[in-house]
């Protein structure tokens, strides 16, 4: 952390400012409370540990002291220890520098490739003026066949990808990663396991994902204000490509893990927890968070968030909040995962809220008619599989038994390839003619 130490000490911010100092009076738990000091919900502050300069954030106000909590290890902190207000938020860098760079949640280089110039923003930021928001009325290509097809996502559109653990949305993720054709790709691991960063980056983005992104890494061993800022400094990136004119991809993987640490801060805090122990701050960061993405008047952010829901329950509190905020979600499935469907894409359970805006008419019709069939499929399952069901009884599950293998191979992709969105369109529409369209 000391090199962020070092732009904090840097001869503008000296001069602007005068540098005032607090003392550490009491630590329990991860909060830190800190006398001597007015700073307000969200500024930053430096624990002078030595020659260690550990960031935090303050997050709640005590009678004459101010709560925090640490960005990182909070080793060799004790009662006394200085602490330096920084009269504001703890900055971010963000230009053009960043494309290809791994940052920490700080907005601090971990690839070991230098500093990084560019500019310092703040990490605030608002999402865009519901008058003035673009519509999403264009389709954005994201390389999957089952998705571009079924669940078509336009640029500018916020969609979930939900799921239990081990049923594959990282890997759903690395695909759209390779495939979209947004100009930006901005990825945001929060909470994930550390030995699948490396991986992500160097098998599934490759170097030339890698030079058209920006991927921010906050481990699941990394503090819980560090994930949760690591989400809101991908937003900020993203929002200052957006700015610029850019079409971004905004991929981030996972708000369960991102609203998982709010509960740690809040209930350090002194929040009452409530629902499932989630206190209430957790509800209300949620939109505030994801309402930052989407189309604005110069570019749009296309958000692509991951739901790790808790014991495959799709209605438990996070999933249920974010589905509510959300454009559309997609549902993966543990049964197709175990039989080797990849990628496991319930379509049934799966919308895009959007596709009428952003699809054309005969692909709708098309995505209708394969939906309708794997329906018929669904409620006559149990009778196809034991050889009870007499052919000629229902002409639409003839069909769907007639086709049912060549809609799963529609909806399988290997994780390695890649599909251009018109011949996701013109493979879809070979489904047709199966209800007498034309």
């Amino acid at each position: 952390m000391t090199g962020l130490l070092d732009e904090l000490r840097r001869p503008a911010m000296l001069a602007a400012r005068t540098r005032r100092y607090g003392r550490v009076t009491t630590m329990v738990g991860m909060s830190i409370e800190v006398a001597g000091i007015t700073a307000a919900i969200g500024d930053g502050l430096i624990l002078m540990v030595g020659d260690e300069a550990i960031p935090a954030e303050v997050v709640a106000l005590r009678e004459d002291r101010v709560v925090c909590l640490a960005l990182a290890e909070t080793n060799g902190v004790r009662s006394g220890t200085p602490v330096l207000e920084l009269g504001g938020p703890l900055p971010i860098r963000v230009g053009e520098e960043l494309l290809g760079r791994v940052l920490d949640g700080t907005g601090q280089p971990l690839d070991g490739r230098g500093p990084i110039g560019g500019i310092d923003v703040s990490i605030g930021g608002l999402a865009p003026h519901p008058l003035r928001r673009g519509m999403v009325n264009e389709q954005l290509p994201l390389g999957v066949r089952v998705l571009d097809g079924l669940i078509p996502c336009g640029k500018g559109q916020r969609l979930g990808i939900f799921a239990g653990s081990g049923v594959g949305k990282s890997s759903l993720m690395s695909m759209i990663a390779r495939g979209t054709s947004a100009d930006v790709s901005i990825v945001a691991l929060i909470g994930e396991r550390g030995r699948e960063v490396a991986e992500f980056i160097e098998r599934d983005l490759g170097p030339d994902g890698l030079a058209r992104s920006v991927v921010i890494v906050a481990t699941s061993d990394a503090p819980a204000m560090m994930r949760i800022r690591a989400a809101f400094t991908a937003t900020r990136i993203a929002e200052w490509f957006r700015d610029e004119g850019n079409d971004v991809v905004l991929m981030m993987d996972s708000i369960t893990r991102f609203a998982m640490a709010q509960r740690e801060v809040g209930l350090a805090a002194g929040e009452p927890p409530a629902t499932r122990g989630y206190p209430p701050s957790v509800f209300g960061l949620l939109p505030r968070l994801l309402e930052r993405t989407g189309r604005s008047e110069r570019g749009s952010i296309t958000g692509l968030y991951t739901v790790l829901v808790e014991g495959d329950d799709m209605n438990e509190p996070i999933a249920d909040t974010a589905r509510s905020i959300l454009d559309g979600h997609i549902q993966l499935s543990r049964s197709l995962a175990e039989s080797n469907h990849f990628p496991a894409v319930d379509v049934l359970g799966s919308i895009s809220r959007v596709a009428p805006m952003v699809a054309e008419p005969e692909q709708l019709r098309a995505g209708g008619v394969v939906r309708e069939l794997l329906a018929a499929w669904r409620d006559a399952k149990d009778l196809i599989e034991i050889d009870a069901y007499v052919a000629g009884t229902n002409p639409t599950i003839d069909r769907a038994i007639a086709l049912k293998s060549d809609i799963d191979a529609y909806c399988r992709q290997a994780i390695n390839d890649v599909t251009d969105l018109p011949s996701a369109r013109r493979e879809l529409l070979k489904f047709l003619p199966t209800m007498g369209a034309a």
